[in-house]
């Protein structure tokens, strides 16, 4: 299996439209978001293409693939309109050998963890920021965001696929990779 891993649309509907092209052309199973699908936050400016609705319709047309958890910016109105669950604060996944804990990263982050065994991995979006690194026995990964990086790069995402994960720009160029 396939999974494309994602976070921090913030309502931009030109990057929703990338991240499932990219889905489409990856080949991915699954698509995971880690929170803040509709809404900008009033720390964020208005990205490119900001429309809320014409997210909700495109996330909504693939509703069989998506998991989610909810972001900071996300709201129990933004449920009416997602056909998929958005409460769940973290997920925990297991593939292959190792457990994938992914949150937003609002509560659970790099700097207060929850309990992982050496091996494991910790997946958040929130900060925009990319990251795909192993310290203190964990893989530390964040995808980005797609539509407001605050790294000065492009957007980007995050596919695992056969025990290797591998940081991608929203162009399909490989960033980063690294084995579970």
């Amino acid at each position: 299996m396939k999974l494309l891993f994602a976070s921090d649309l913030h309502g931009s509907a030109t990057a929703a439209e990338a991240l499932l092209q990219r889905l489409a052309a990856e080949g991915a199973e699954r698509l995971v978001l880690l929170g803040d699908l509709l809404y900008h936050g009033p720390r964020n400016p208005l990205p490119k293409g900001y429309d809320p609705q014409a997210v909700a319709g495109l996330l909504s047309a693939q509703k069989e693939q998506i998991l989610c958890v909810r972001g900071n910016c996300d709201a129990d109105v933004d449920q009416l309109l997602l056909p998929f669950s958005i409460e769940a604060e973290n997920l925990l996944l297991y593939l292959g050998p190792i457990a994938v804990f992914a949150t937003h990263g609002h509560h659970h982050s790099f700097q207060n963890l929850p309990f992982l065994r050496p091996g494991d991995a910790f997946l958040q979006g929130h900060t925009h920021i990319k990251r795909l690194e192993r310290q203190n026995g964990l893989l530390l990964m964040n995808p980005g965001s797609v539509s407001l990086p605050k790294d000065g790069d492009e957007g980007s995402y995050l596919l695992w696929e056969d025990g290797l994960f591998v940081l991608k720009a929203l162009d399909g160029r490989t960033l980063a990779a690294e084995r579970a």
